[in-house]
Order: structure tokens, then C-alpha cells, then sequence
């Protein structure tokens, strides 16, 4: 029994030494590793709409469709449409809290919208109708983000704008109309379209706009964003079917900026 005493207090000893020579350790956290480096190509899809309400003026073009009690008519219209396609940029992750980069979009495009204004054209009623179509339109912009988190950039952008427009007008007039005068005619029978005329082409402008994107995992984020797009005016040419042996008589139809606002959703992909 004197034995085993004698042992056990030799090992408590022996613990309590060693509990004496242990320096207690210093807890250091962990450095938070960031969710997202948004440095890098990226490429993604875009859906969205888009609205606007350009407004026309119509005039003639030769004295013999101005004179005889002729009124040439003003209106508005609204243009609106869905939209969608893809882009593809480059960001720049500066230092932790901004983002700078470069995007390219093109999107096809369901933007159009009418306009039928009631008129005089030689003391007889006239229908006048013009239509502007967007086809598809894109654009090439610079981004400036800060993140007020690792995973969310709110930006504003802004840069060049493009697409391909599509314009048409057309005259009725509810009587006949057999005029010449000043070496221009027209001549057409009544509810008879007397004029008309189109043009279409890529016509270039202006973007701005904001938005932001939140990275769902390290390369795989979702974007809301506004933009206003402007593609500058134009006019378009309603020449007579039939000149009444003379040159065919026109009038033009002038269509404020073509210009429209764009909501859209989106999603990227980082390489």
C-alpha cells in the first residue's frame, strides 16, 4: 500500500510540472478568404424591354402639295419591345472595393411602334402613317464599380451605341387627287395610298446607364441594369406613286432622336 501511495504522488508531480512549463498558445483567426476576384474575360446571356416615344413632323417638299388649303400634321408615338442577346468583357478587380472593365453587347431586337396623324393635302382629309422598327442594336461601354461587399458591384457605364433602324411612311388620301403644278404632280384615286417611302440602315449614338451584379459563386454571376440609348434623328422621303406626268411630288416625314430606355437581366460567366 506504501508503495502505491508513493507512486501516485510521484505522478501527480510529475503532471503538475509539466502543467507548469506549458505557455499558454495565442488564438490567431484565420484571414477571410474573398468569395469573389472579379479580374478577368467573362461572357453571358441578357433578356430584357425597352420603351421610348419619339415624335414626327411631316412637311411637303413642292409647292403643289403645300398651297390649296393643305396642312401638314405633328404627332408622337410609343415604341416598346422585348429584347435579348449576349455580351462579353473584361473586368479589372483595381484593389478591394473597385472594379473597372470594358463590356460588348448586341441584342436582337422587337422595339417598334407607329404613328397615324390626320392631315389636309389639297383641301382633301389625309391619312399620314409612319413606322420605325429596331432590329438589333448593341453597344460597346466602359464599367466603373464599387463593391460594397466582395460579392455585390454596383457600376455605372457608358460608351458607343449602335444598331439597325428601319422607317417607313406612307400617305392616303379619302378622295382622288390629280395635281401638278411647278413641274411636280400627283395623281391617285380615292382611299388609294399617294405616297410612300422607306429607309433603313445602322445608324450609331450614345449609351449610359447603371446597374449591378452579384457573384453567385466565384465565377458565376447575375446583373440587373438600366440604360439609355440614343440613336439620333432621321427622316424619311413619301414620294408619289404616280407624278401625273410630271416628277412624282414628295413630302418628309422628320422623326425626333430615336432614343429608348432599356431594363434588362443577365448572366455572366468568368473565365
Amino acid at each position: 500500500m506504501k508503495k502505491l501511495l508513493i507512486a501516485a504522488a510521484a505522478l501527480l508531480a510529475a503532471t503538475a510540472a509539466r502543467g507548469a512549463d506549458m505557455v499558454p498558445r495565442t488564438y490567431t483567426k484565420a484571414p477571410a478568404i474573398p468569395v469573389s476576384n472579379w479580374t478577368g474575360f467573362y461572357a453571358g446571356a441578357n433578356v430584357g424591354y425597352a420603351w421610348g416615344d419619339p415624335s414626327i413632323f411631316y412637311a411637303p417638299n413642292n409647292s403643289v402639295i403645300a398651297g390649296s388649303g393643305s396642312a401638314f400634321p405633328t404627332g408622337s408615338w410609343d415604341n416598346s419591345g422585348a429584347l435579348g442577346g449576349a455580351q462579353l468583357g473584361f473586368n479589372w478587380h483595381v484593389n478591394p472595393q473597385w472594379v473597372t472593365g470594358i463590356e460588348a453587347d448586341i441584342d436582337a431586337s422587337g422595339i417598334k411602334g407607329s404613328n397615324a396623324s390626320a392631315g389636309v393635302v389639297g383641301f382633301g382629309a389625309a391619312s399620314f402613317t409612319t413606322s420605325q422598327k429596331v432590329d438589333w442594336f448593341g453597344t460597346v461601354r466602359g464599367r466603373l464599380g464599387f463593391l460594397p461587399t466582395d460579392r455585390l458591384l454596383i457600376y455605372g457605364t457608358g460608351g458607343l451605341a449602335y444598331g439597325e433602324i428601319k422607317e417607313d411612311t406612307s400617305l392616303t388620301r379619302s378622295t382622288g387627287l390629280h395635281v401638278t403644278g411647278g413641274g411636280f404632280g400627283v395623281s391617285c384615286t380615292a382611299n388609294q395610298t399617294c405616297f410612300a417611302g422607306s429607309t433603313s440602315g445602322v445608324r450609331t449614338g450614345w449609351t449610359a446607364g447603371a446597374g449591378f451584379e452579384y457573384a453567385l459563386l466565384q465565377n458565376v454571376s447575375v446583373k440587373t441594369e438600366y440604360l439609355y440609348v440614343d440613336l439620333g434623328g432621321n427622316s424619311v422621303i413619301g414620294t408619289a406613286f404616280n407624278g401625273n406626268g410630271q416628277k412624282p411630288a414628295s413630302y418628309t416625314a422628320t422623326i425626333s432622336g430615336l432614343n429608348f430606355n432599356i431594363v434588362r437581366a443577365g448572366l455572366n460567366y468568368r473565365f
